[in-house]
């Protein structure tokens, strides 16, 4: 079940192009999940459901459609607003949450969503993650006076555990950790299909001058490893269990 961003629009054929690294980087999370046959599970932000896939064999509408191909349950919604009782005995999530800016409206849904101790497994951006895109994106916005919308929820582990156990959660397992990654499209791709919800109202024209601009300076700021840029991603791992 996506997060429909109302300032993103999702593509799937460009989210596959430049955007493949997600799914691909999640995988470990399943053995985190360790899903089983009799479960029913939420995969929260399912993106074109490849991860999703994945965990029934062990967005946007265009997203939701591709998920739908590979033969999923995939509805879209707001991963804010979830409406379910007690029916999941688990939630999975990669690479969506940083995208739901209220985060306590996220967990206390995931909370009721979930049967007594259900677990609530994910990965997502956490703090000091993407700085140079950030960087890049407000300076080329700033030169034209105009400022960057703030679209992202990047917290600490320290934060985002206590948000869990305000709301019934134990936490076994948290961690804070660089991972830097190959954009197989470079600075261009990356801002491309995530920038999006950043920038403020301005014209097509205005808006490949600053996308462009962005680009070079990023391209300036991260390192660059056998031909390819590599983002600053760092990310917030977690396992929660609810108590009920």
């Amino acid at each position: 079940m996506p997060n429909n961003t109302p300032s993103q629009h999702w593509q799937a054929d460009a989210y596959a192009r430049n955007a493949r690294f997600v799914a691909d980087y999640g995988t470990p999370l399943i053995d985190l999940l360790a899903p089983q046959p009799h479960e029913r599970i939420l995969d929260l932000g399912c993106g074109d459901g490849v991860l999703t896939q994945k965990i029934a064999a062990a967005g946007s509408a265009e997203l939701v459609a591709a998920a739908r191909a590979l033969g999923l349950n995939a509805v879209q919604g707001d991963g804010q607003k979830l409406a379910f009782n007690r029916e999941f005995d688990a939630v999975f999530s990669n690479a969506a949450l940083h995208w739901m800016t209220d985060a306590e409206a996220v967990v206390a849904g995931v909370a009721q969503a979930l049967k007594p101790g259900g677990r609530f497994v994910g990965e997502f951006g956490g703090s000091g993650n993407i700085a140079a895109f950030q960087t890049a994106l407000r300076q080329a916005l700033h030169a034209r006076g105009l400022q960057a919308r703030e679209c992202w929820y990047f917290p600490t582990a320290e934060a985002y555990r206590a948000l869990l156990e305000q709301h019934g959660f134990s936490v076994p397992h948290i961690a804070l950790f660089p991972r830097p990654t190959p954009l197989p499209t470079g600075a261009a791709g990356w801002l491309d299909t995530f920038a999006e919800p950043m920038l403020p109202a301005m014209s097509s024209t205005e808006r490949t001058a600053v996308l462009a601009e962005a680009a070079a300076t990023a391209e300036t700021l991260l390192p660059h490893e056998n031909g390819q840029t590599i983002a600053d991603y760092v990310r917030l791992r977690f396992v929660a269990v609810y108590g009920g």
